[in-house]
């Protein structure tokens, strides 16, 4: 495990280092973070769930599965430094705002979401 503010000033001295910052605008970020949210998906696509499993024992697959994941958190915290706030902090609060939500008596085992009214 790391600290998650080393990380972010690796990544943003990865960035500045080859003065990249010029094309991290907030939407250039949000797309490419969906391209490697993509990407992450394709590594899947048209396999069962049991097909998954069995290819994440496989280190070539599991690896490639591990780098887009990397990539896809990486864009989250060049959002959270463009935008300027906490990534840890907003997803506590987001965690709690869902709780109030989606109340274990209501959400239990259940997938669907339901009419709060």
């Amino acid at each position: 495990m790391g600290d998650l503010g080393e990380l972010q000033s690796r990544l943003r001295k990865f960035r500045d280092d080859r003065d990249w910052e010029q094309f991290h605008t907030i939407k250039d970020l949000a797309s490419a973070l969906s391209i490697e949210a993509s990407e992450l998906v394709e590594l899947m696509l048209w396999m069962r769930d049991e097909e998954v499993d069995k290819a994440l024992e496989n280190q070539e697959f599991r690896e490639s599965f591990v780098d887009e994941c990397a990539d896809i958190f990486n864009y989250l915290l060049l959002i959270a430094d463009k935008v300027g706030f906490d990534l840890v902090a907003k997803a506590n609060t987001k965690i709690s705002k869902n709780a109030e939500k989606y109340p274990v008596a209501k959400s239990y085992g259940k997938s669907t979401k339901y009419n709060r009214l």
